[in-house]
């Protein structure tokens, strides 16, 4: 367990959204087999991305948020509501608060952006992560790169 304090933040220069894509690569490709070619996707350039760093400079995690018509495919439609996606937190820092860190952060930037909801597919075995910090599942359980999801929705 790190002893190591770490800060959330908007990825806005190429350096934080580098240290995004590394840690959805060793999370998503590289522990749970998603084919990298179906991980990184063209809403990548529009969502906004946050970054969970160390204070060493050691990236923790990620997530992002799709809005508008980026998010209109995974919330239904609904121009209110934004979608988030691609969470990761690395294995070095699980059980350190970041997720929840991180999806906090997503509804910030959500509320700044006027939405009303955020949306998200949850892997089946972190529904009660998501399920403790207020989301609630929604819909039949799916397929996601071979894994099972749920939908569920968090009212801002």
């Amino acid at each position: 367990m790190s002893t190591h304090a770490y800060e959330v933040r908007v990825a806005e220069d190429p350096a934080d959204r580098e240290a995004c894509f590394r840690v959805r690569k060793e999370v998503f490709v590289g522990e749970q087999g998603v084919p990298e070619d179906i991980e990184y996707d063209a809403y990548d350039a529009v969502a906004v991305h946050v970054l969970a760093v160390r204070e060493d400079g050691v990236p923790l995690g990620t997530g992002r948020l799709l809005s508008g018509d980026a998010a209109a495919g995974k919330t239904g439609g609904d121009p209110s509501v934004g979608s988030l996606g691609r969470l990761a937190v690395t294995q070095a820092a699980r059980g350190l608060g970041v997720g929840a860190a991180l999806v906090r952060a997503i509804e910030d930037a959500a509320r700044a952006r006027g939405l009303a909801a955020v949306d998200l597919h949850a892997q089946t075995h972190a529904l009660g992560f998501y399920e403790r910090l207020g989301y609630v599942a929604y819909g039949p359980e799916f397929p996601d790169a071979g894994i099972p999801h749920r939908a569920m929705r968090r009212v801002l």
